[in-house]
């Protein structure tokens, strides 16, 4: 088999691995993201919790670095301090090594498993959740897979007279070895598939476990980099923790590189075999790292404040800022383009209804009133694009229009309106409850709030599937989200149920947010119903949509 044969046998295990690990963290994050950031920013106010919230949701998202992007929006927002993010993130690393060496055994009996049943699940039934379930399992199954593709892809490689010029080179370059992972790591954009790919060689006798030592230390400055250039134009307080962990990881990397180099220790004792060696010096260097972090936690905290502040830009003046229109004038004699034009604009008005939706239930944990103030601010920017988009769909009917164009200018009219209300929904009911919850010093019950969330997360998701349908028309999940109004009036029905039963108890929580938990619940619920009804207009056209939920009854003769 010639080199380059072996090359794109090893390029396509590798970019299975890559995808797999990808599939497995999507799932996870669309069946349990919204949930999980709940949960987790209780967790975070504890510093033991944050290490093991950290290590465990790492774990569950196969990435150490989707959780510092996570940790880090946390952290911008306010809703946890930069200090237990630095925690959190430490922890991340443990779970992401956690990861890897679970992966290091025989698990090949799980591969037509989980392809298997993670199929089923994913085309047997139309529940999102069973859904991302099966995606979950058929990435496990695919990720297991490629690690034996991996093997075998480079078997050749040991009989090549080339492989130990090289890492011969390499063993005597440290230096360049160590940066050389750092790329691979920042390209792959995965400390997992990094250390994995490196195990695996090692495995087969390509890689020496000394010069594997320093490979991991270079995928450990590869990983803490990620996250910094991921968020290079975010806000300030959202780029702490990353740069902390950049801190703390990488400039610890560099610190152990300078310590192996100079010491040569015997590394026997990691493992028997120079893939266990491997896997078990990254673990090592991250609990290392965990335990130097706790101490140093404050400091490192301080530094990453200092140097994103002294790398911020400058701010643009206010009269510098100008809010731009996709509702051109000179469009309107072309209608394909001024709907399109329109288009554009609604998904504004969807991406400001999103946060709106989104921050809403923030406010309920942590609220004052510049917050306040600054989400019924973006139910303005709602209201002024809205009359807009109106204003010009009514100049853009007045001209010749198809058939199609006419009902898409009503079916985009149709929207706004319902965005509209949303919008209004959000700012003249749900802030009131907040309000009212911040003035009397009420909490909930954390079943009760539990629920909540739960629901929230759940039209938070419909959301976010009824904006891509809007540009999509996509007929499958306009489907879905007509099966999940049904779904969440059940679950609505079952909250509901419990909250009563909480009451019947006499529970003092329950009694005293009473108003505000069943007011919620309902707001909620006419949202989620607004937002679905906005791809109805998709099932209609292909008439999939029934025109009354009332059966015909026959008159007694």
């Amino acid at each position: 088999m010639t080199g380059s044969v072996v090359l794109i046998h090893l390029a396509g295990a590798v970019a299975l691995m890559l995808y797999a690990t990808r599939l497995v963290k999507t799932g996870v994050e669309r069946a349990y993201g919204d949930v999980l950031r709940h949960k987790l920013r209780a967790t975070l106010k504890n510093p033991f919790m944050a290490v093991l919230a950290g290590t465990g949701l790492a774990i569950a998202l196969q990435s150490s670095t989707a959780v510092t992007l996570l940790i880090g929006s946390f952290a911008g927002a306010g809703l946890v301090s930069g200090l237990a993010g630095q925690l959190a993130v430490r922890g991340a690393e443990i779970g992401s090594a956690l990861v890897v060496k679970l992966l290091t055994y025989d698990l090949t009996l799980l591969v037509p498993l989980c392809l298997i049943i993670g199929t089923f699940l994913f085309m047997a039934t139309e529940s999102r959740d069973w859904r991302q379930k099966g995606r979950i399992l058929v990435g496990i199954g695919l990720l297991i897979l490629s690690l034996e593709m991996i093997g075998q892809a480079s078997e050749p490689l040991r009989e090549s007279a080339l492989m130990p010029i090289i890492l011969n080179y390499f063993s005597n370059d440290p230096i360049t070895a160590y940066l050389l992972a750092a790329l691979v790591t920042w390209l792959f954009q995965s400390s997992i598939a990094a250390v994995i790919l490196m195990a695996t060689m090692a495995g087969r006798g390509l890689i020496t476990p000394e010069l594997g030592v320093v490979l991991v230390l270079g995928v450990n400055l590869g990983s803490s980099i990620i996250a910094p250039m991921l968020t290079r134009n975010s806000e300030a307080d959202v780029r702490v923790v990353p740069v902390g962990n950049l801190l703390m990881r990488g400039v610890g990397s560099i610190i152990m590189l300078a310590l192996v180099m100079i010491l040569e220790p015997k590394i026997d004792f990691l493992g028997g075999t120079a893939s266990d060696q491997i896997v078990n010096a990254h673990i090592l260097f991250n609990v290392i790292i965990l335990l130097a972090g706790l101490p140093l936690a404050g400091l490192v905290y301080r530094a990453s404040k200092k140097i994103v502040a002294l790398s911020a830009p400058q701010a643009e003046e206010p009269e510098q800022i100008t809010e731009l229109s996709a509702l051109s004038e000179t469009a309107l004699s072309s209608p394909p383009q001024a709907l399109a034009n329109a288009t554009r604009e609604v998904v504004r008005v969807c991406e400001t209804v999103e946060i709106m939706l989104q921050r809403i239930i923030e406010l309920y944990e942590n609220a004052d009133e510049d917050k306040i103030q600054a989400l019924a601010a973006l139910d303005d920017r709602v209201d002024e694009r809205h009359a807009a988009i109106k204003i010009y769909l009514a100049k853009l009917i007045r001209n010749s229009l198809t058939e199609d164009q006419a009902l898409r200018c009503q079916e985009l009219i149709g929207a706004c309106v319902k965005l509209e209300q949303v919008g209004d929904i959000i700012v003249r009911n749900m802030l009131i409850h907040v309000r009212k919850k911040i003035t009397k010093n009420l909490e909930f019950t954390p079943e009760g709030w539990k629920e909540l969330t739960a629901f929230h997360a759940a039209v938070l998701a419909n959301a976010r599937l009824t904006f891509n349908v809007l540009v999509s028309r996509d007929t499958e999940t306009a489907r879905q989200l007509v099966q999940e109004k049904d779904r969440l009036r059940d679950m609505e029905r079952d909250i509901s149920q419990n909250h009563f039963l909480r009451l019947r108890d006499g529970t003092l929580k329950s009694i005293e947010t009473s108003s505000i938990h069943l007011d919620t619940l309902r707001d909620l619920k006419q949202i989620n119903s607004l937002l679905t009804s906005i791809v109805y207009p998709v099932l209609e056209e292909r008439g999939l949509l029934r025109g009354s939920r009332l059966k015909t009854v026959k008159a007694s003769s």
